[in-house]
């Protein structure tokens, strides 16, 4: 199985200090629906991992993260792409929740999930936390520098071997050129 994890806020859609609170403030970012397609065609499976502390917070509740999760997934659709599942931890951190990245906890779900182990797996983020959730299992880890990611960049300290990126679209492309002229299947 061809996987790949994405962030979500600032690696998909647009990202916010305040939170996205609501579909309505929902956005993908240019191109992310677009390379999710073509990572499909490639063959991957696509799912996403985030933190999404609002619902621990009571910016919003369980059923309004459905009702965001669906809106994305309905973009995604559009263009002829399809993400796998999402898993997310609602936790702030203080909680000392195992599933909180850049603790692994919601990584190693997704390896049950799916049967799989993570070593070798494309992991993709905005956020340094994001990166060290998937390396500590194996993931090679991809910064993109939308949302939070130049910051992240800037302030250094990223997992040996990290790839960085301008966005989604462009490590999708990275990726899938590279397997082209290795003729990697993965």
């Amino acid at each position: 199985m061809k996987l790949i994890i994405l962030d979500r806020d600032g690696v998909i859609n647009q990202d916010s200090d305040a939170f996205i609170k609501s579909a309505d403030e929902w956005h993908a970012l240019p191109g992310s629906m677009q390379a999710i397609a073509r990572l499909n065609q490639a063959g991957y499976t696509v799912v996403v991992a985030t933190n999404q502390s609002g619902v621990a917070r009571k910016l919003f509740d369980m059923a309004t993260l459905n009702i965001i999760h669906q809106k994305m997934h309905a973009a995604a659709q559009q263009v002829g792409a399809s993400i796998d599942a999402v898993f997310f931890c609602p936790h702030i951190a203080d909680d000392s929740c195992d599933c909180r990245k850049p603790k692994p906890g919601m990584f190693q779900e997704i390896a049950r999930r799916y049967a799989v182990n993570l070593k070798g797996v494309h992991s993709v983020g905005d956020s340094l936390r994001d990166l060290q959730a998937g390396f500590m299992l194996g993931c090679i880890p991809h910064l993109v520098l939308t949302g939070k990611g130049q910051q992240t960049l800037d302030k250094g300290g990223l997992p040996p071997g990290t790839q960085i990126y301008p966005d989604l679209a462009a490590m999708v492309e990275a990726l899938l050129t590279s397997q082209l002229n290795t003729g990697s299947a993965d």
